[in-house]
């Protein structure tokens, strides 16, 4: 009989959360195992022994934000009015980047080879739920001469653009919710010009 484990999902948890505590105040070339580790409570054996390296640990948080949004989208009670859903589906990825900007930093923002493989299938995942959202428009005649993926890409397109703005902070005296509806209102109204 093996040994038992001695780090579980527990330990796993609290390292992630530590990670994303740490990378709000630096960047990942900065981020320190031993850092990590101690934010946790544990050694930076536990670290290895559950993620093995620190692109793996990243890749880790990519694939939560990517869970996160999968599970935003999919929370969104689908109504008669698919537009409107939409917009809800855009204001809650915003509430996503804001709450976690070190889980969107990772998720949309880092180049590293190494760390985006890991997170790939389930970026699939959440961006095929956000596509399924746009099929009743495409049915209505409501996406133009757009297909289901363009509109999506396009829109997922602006929610990035829209949080890398609103997260840089940028000195805009505006209603930030109400200029993301409105901005989407605007992009999903014309899909239909």
């Amino acid at each position: 009989m093996g040994r038992p484990r001695e780090h579980d999902e527990n330990t796993a948890a609290a390292l992630l959360a530590a990670a994303e505590r740490l990378l709000q105040e630096r960047s990942t070339a900065a981020l320190s195992l031993r850092e990590v580790a101690s934010g946790a409570g544990v050694s930076t054996r536990a670290v290895y022994s559950l993620f093995g390296s620190k692109e793996a640990l990243l890749g880790e948080l990519g694939t939560r934000a990517m869970q996160t949004l999968h599970e935003g989208v999919d929370a969104i009670p689908v109504t008669d009015d698919p537009r409107s859903d939409l917009v809800q589906a855009a204001l809650m990825f915003r509430r996503f980047a804001l709450g976690h900007p070190a889980l969107f930093a990772v998720a949309f923002h880092r180049a590293d080879p190494a760390v985006r493989p890991p997170f790939r299938a389930t970026a699939a995942k959440a961006l095929s739920a956000l596509t399924r959202r746009f099929e009743p428009l495409a049915a209505a005649g409501l996406l133009g001469r757009r297909s289901v993926p363009e509109a999506a890409l396009a829109f997922h397109g602006l929610c990035e653009g829209m949080a890398v703005v609103e997260l840089r902070g940028i000195p805009l005296d505006v209603d930030h919710e109400r200029l993301w509806r409105d901005a989407f209102r605007a992009l999903l109204t014309g899909f239909a010009a």
